[in-house]
């Protein structure tokens, strides 16, 4: 795995790992987004043959990103989950149990439709709209953050398009950093990208296979 790169906002310092999350050091918290748990359950339920070795490989990324920081807190940025419960999520549940000393916290997404007490029962606390620590504030799809205060959130799933040879142009996850606000990118391997378009004073890193290139608009 390489080694996380340091980005620093107000006095804080944040660990940036190619594997699609970010390290908040000050409060020992593994901050990502964008899971989509359950999703690759949802398409087989459809007849979509998607191999559920995608979620296992997920949650052995997750897994090992909790050996390497040994965070005292997860922060989950929305769309932990997708859709209604199935099997996925209970294998999901049992993987939580090896973890029960660190804190789970979840700011609601739209596809986190789960029960209550679903929940609860996994030791995940829900938070509804916006999570909010000193001068930074989560939540999932409004980066609107107020003043003096910095925001990080997820939902878009951000992508650049890089240009080569032959007018070749691929497509690769990111890190979405503009002067207020982060959108993180997708954790979960088995979603789509949106093309941003950053400005001059906003940073970008694109992953690119398992490694962290900083991009320059």
């Amino acid at each position: 795995m390489q080694a996380p790169l340091l980005h620093k906002i107000f006095d804080q310092t944040f660990w940036l790992s190619a594997q699609r999350c970010l390290f908040w050091e000050q409060e020992k918290a593994l901050i990502l987004s964008d899971l989509h748990l359950g999703k690759t359950g949802h398409f087989r339920k459809a007849g979509i043959g998607v191999p559920q070795s995608v979620l296992k490989e997920d949650l052995q990324r997750l897994l090992t990103l909790l050996h390497y920081f040994k965070p005292t807190q997860v922060i989950a940025v929305g769309d932990l989950f997708h859709s209604k419960a199935n099997l996925e999520h209970d294998l999901f549940k049992r993987w939580r149990a090896d973890f029960e000393q660190v804190q789970f916290r979840l700011v609601k997404g739209n596809h986190d439709i789960l029960k209550t007490e679903w929940y609860e029962a996994a030791g995940i606390e829900v938070i509804e709209q916006t999570l909010s620590i000193g001068r930074f504030s989560f939540t999932h799809d409004q980066c609107d953050a107020g003043p003096d205060t910095y925001s990080f959130c997820g939902h878009l799933h951000p992508g650049i398009v890089l240009h080569g040879l032959g007018k070749q142009t691929l497509r690769f996850p990111c890190f979405y950093f503009t002067p207020d606000h982060c959108i993180l990118p997708a954790f979960g391997k088995f979603t789509g990208l949106a093309t941003i378009n950053p400005g001059k004073k906003d940073v970008v890193y694109t992953i690119v296979e398992n490694a962290l290139i900083p991009f320059k608009p």
